[in-house]
């Protein structure tokens, strides 16, 4: 059984053999922590825009444990579920592991190390050193596990459960469990399951004699029989409980293991698409990056979950971890809620992106890390896709084919029961061939090279160069993945007619285009934007810049310091849902009510650069800090044929959907555009279809005074270091609404049994640390995150200036 080993831990640079110690370098910390987030910020950073302007570094952590005279007899594992990266284990200053991956589950064998009836000490490196294309952290941002077994126990996740066979009147579990013996002697035991329904009732039991030699695991194995089962999805992720036990020649318990799991099943073909119990189920994907916005890198399990929960929330039934394995805790999370997994392997093979990445030591370590990321995975109903990798760049080359091959293979013996994919972007495989490519496209239609960046690539990754490059290495896969290349989902129906494809990942501006082409094709099973929530790095790729400024020079898609987020994602580092999330919500059929975007009238008429993963420079806000009568464009998004907006009850026009004045842009599907003027009160938007009223949605002006408020999402938390509160700051008049252009530094203390684990906004461009004790708040809101340090009240005050003070009060347990 596995025993938190979070607590107690210190931190501090690492020191090389001849260097001096420096006083007060060392603090100490909670696991799952991350070492890079609290370090200052330069444009002169040599990690860069990819990193967020973070710095590098090489850390390490101690943490000192007493070790009773007891265990001499028995097995001691440390388990570490992430650290990032190219980890050393040293257990009292001896050299006990090395693990290159940042993302991968690894098990330090302690006995030969311990010293017994004293005190013990581990220490952990972690470095970071240009070795991401986006912001990973560094340190132990997952959680460790001390587990102390008698030396006949279940193997670290040695326990496997697989639902092969089920029909309505009953579900067989196929269990496995296997054993290891680390004595002398051969040692005889018996292995017991017992199948909990989600009520808790026992559903199935069954057992098996097993004989376990020196030094040889043996696996034990049974089908059991639940009769008229509840089966797992999305609308109704009913979990089962498999209960495993090991005992000796004698009948006594001396190991045990539950696993929570899911009964269903899936199923694939290019007529009907992915069925999940028999079911056509379309994929609302999201992709998402693993860091935790305010907390930095570190994977707290309470955070995992609220990302779940929000995202779920906000539409999605589907993420995409992009681009290296999900933790477990985020597994969890979707298992409960029913959100459905591509799990990624990885985003490099052998040809480097970064100087330092994972490219130096693949072609040595991917075979264990294929095995890590499946041990994680496999009893995990949320999972049904493994993705090989991202944009590949030695992909469509024959020894990338290979190496296509090598690695799907690799991980359908693992675990057959998923279906395999990657994420290609035949562009990327193609860079030394891309005039090629860009020649072919032009010369079919002479235009391109009027097009937008989005669209080239599209049209580029439609070329018959593309095509056959990558053939081979979509051959082996069950699904094909194709980053922003939607423009093949037709052309694969006649050129490859079993083909199943996924939009693996695709712009979010475009998202109205992608889920009709998904509706309409039956091999096309979803589409994962860029990205559903927002991320640390790849700093400003999703901008909005207004380039009439001063000295203004266009940067592509990097964004100049101080961005610190990527601006692309549905909703924001702290949980809150921009603009775009409600228009892909209306797209994807799951909201009847139009949404107000209100463009900032500030900004009115100013020329802007975006990127393709932008959206436009809107809020959902009719407080403003403007003259009235200032002209302001406000957006509808509602899935009807015309949208009436009123002012205090007086109409300002009615406007099609999907058209726009004549003198702004063209019209986009679910989108009524006016031009008018701002002036105070309360704007409403009405939706219509064949003249009757199918929704509305409602602005009002912020009066009177501001007040802060905070608000937190449960009064009661876990002592330990998986569970956290999210404080919602927010500034408010009486009536609740947010106005946009007050913003006011707002300061946080907490008192009691617990700290402040981070605080943030969403605003994308900032030199305000995660860290710190006080932010400035981002169109009316703010975010601060209270971890557990103790039992006990935990008392969260929040000041800002001209405000009475907000105060929320916890209780640990």
């Amino acid at each position: 059984m596995r025993t938190p080993f979070d607590a107690g831990w210190t931190v501090g640079p690492k020191r090389g053999t001849f260097e001096a110690p420096v006083a007060g370098d060392r603090r100490a910390v909670l696991l799952p922590h991350d070492a890079l987030r609290d370090l200052p910020r330069s444009p002169d950073s040599d990690q860069g825009v990819h990193a967020g302007y973070f710095p590098g570094g090489v850390f390490e952590y101690a943490k000192t444990f007493t070790v009773p005279e007891e265990w001499r007899t028995r097995t001691v594992l440390l388990e570490f579920e992430g650290v990032y990266r190219d980890a050393v284990v040293k257990i009292n200053g001896d050299f006990a592991a090395h693990e290159p991956n940042g993302y991968a589950t690894f098990v330090v064998r302690a006995d030969a190390f311990l010293r017994f009836g004293v005190d013990n000490t581990v220490t952990v490196e972690a470095r970071a050193h240009k070795d991401s294309r986006w912001y990973a952290g560094a340190g132990i941002h997952r959680p460790v596990h001390l587990i102390v077994a008698d030396p006949v126990h279940l193997s670290v996740d040695g326990v496997r459960v697989t639902t092969p066979d089920i029909d309505a009147e009953r579900a067989i579990v196929a269990v496995s469990a296997t054993v290891e013996n680390d004595t002398r002697h051969t040692a005889l035991t018996r292995v017991r399951w017992r199948v909990a329904s989600p009520d808790g009732a026992t559903v199935a039991e069954g057992s098996a004699p097993v004989t376990v030699l020196p030094g040889e695991p043996a696996t034990a194995r049974a089908r059991l029989r639940v009769r008229e089962p509840r089966l797992w999805g999305t609308g109704d992720p009913a979990l089962h409980v498999l209960h495993t036990t090991v005992e000796d020649a004698a009948g006594t318990r001396i190991d045990e293991d539950t696993t929570t799991f899911g009964i269903r099943s899936l199923r694939l073909d290019a007529a009907r698409g992915l069925r999940i119990n028999g079911e056509t189920v379309k994929l609302r994907g999201a992709c998402v990056h693993a860091d935790n916005g305010p907390l930095g890198a570190a994977a707290v399990d309470a955070a995992e979950d609220r990302r779940i929960r929000l995202l779920k929330a906000a539409g999605f039934n589907a993420i995409r971890s992009a681009h290296n394995p999900i933790s477990r805790a985020m597994l969890d999370a979707c298992d409960r809620h029913g959100v459905l997994v591509m799990d990624e392997l990885t985003d490099v093979w052998t040809s480097a992106k970064t100087t330092f990445d994972s490219s130096l030591t693949f072609p040595e370590r991917w075979r264990d890390d294929v095995a890590a990321m499946v041990r994680k995975d496999v009893n995990h109903p949320s999972v049904i896709l493994y993705s090989i990798g991202n944009e590949i760049l030695e992909l469509a080359t024959p020894l990338g084919s290979a190496w296509s091959r090598r690695i799907a293979e690799a991980v359908r013996e693992d675990d057959p029961t998923r279906f395999v994919t990657n994420g290609i972007n035949g562009i990327i495989a193609n860079l030394g061939h891309m005039a090629e490519a860009r020649a072919e496209v032009e010369a079919a239609d002479p235009n391109t090279m009027m097009a937008g960046m989005g669209e080239q690539m599209a049209r580029m990754n439609a070329s018959d160069l593309v095509t056959a490059s990558t053939e081979e290495s979509a051959s082996v896969l069950d699904v094909v993945g194709f980053n922003y290349a939607d423009s093949r989902y037709a052309l694969d129906a006649e050129l490859f007619p079993e083909r199943i494809i996924v939009g693996s990942e695709t712009f979010p501006s475009k998202i109205e285009v992608m889920w009709q082409l998904v509706k309409e094709w039956d091999h096309v099973i979803g589409d994962f934007t860029w990205t559903g929530w927002d991320y640390i790095g790849e700093a400003g790729i999703g901008r909005v810049d207004y380039t009439d400024v001063e000295g203004y020079e266009p940067t592509g898609t990097a964004g100049p310091y101080p961005y610190v987020l990527a601006e692309s994602g549905d909703l924001d580092i702290t949980g809150h849902r921009r603009t775009v999330s409600y228009y892909r919500e209306i797209v994807f059929g799951l909201r009847s009510d139009p949404w107000i975007a209100v463009h900032r009238p500030q900004h009115h008429g100013r020329p802007a650069a975006t990127t393709p993963w932008s959206w436009d420079d809107t809020v959902a806000s009719w407080s403003w800090g403007v003259p009235a009568g200032s002209p302001v464009e406000v957006d509808v998004y509602a899935d009807a044929d015309e949208v009436e907006l009123l002012l205090d009850g007086a109409s300002l026009g009615t406007a099609a959907v999907g058209a726009a004045p004549a003198d702004a842009a063209p019209g986009k599907a679910f989108v009524a555009r006016f031009a008018t003027h701002y002036r105070p009160g309360e704007l409403v938007a009405v939706a219509r279809r064949d003249g009757a009223e199918v929704g509305r949605t409602a602005l009002r002006t912020a009066a009177g005074e501001i007040s802060v408020l905070a608000r937190v999402d449960r009064d009661r938390l876990a002592d330990g270091s998986e569970d956290a509160a999210f404080v919602e700051i927010t500034l408010e008049d009486a009536a609740g609404t947010v106005p946009c252009d007050v913003d006011r530094l707002v300061s946080v203390t907490v008192e009691g049994a617990g700290t402040l684990g981070g605080l943030a906004t969403g605003r994308a461009r900032t030199e305000e640390p995660f860290g710190g004790p006080s932010v400035t708040t981002y169109d009316g809101r703010a975010l601060a995150v209270v971890r557990p340090d103790g039992t006990g009240t935990v008392t969260v005050t929040v000041r800002a200036d001209g405000c009475r003070d907000a105060r929320v009060v916890l209780e640990v347990a």
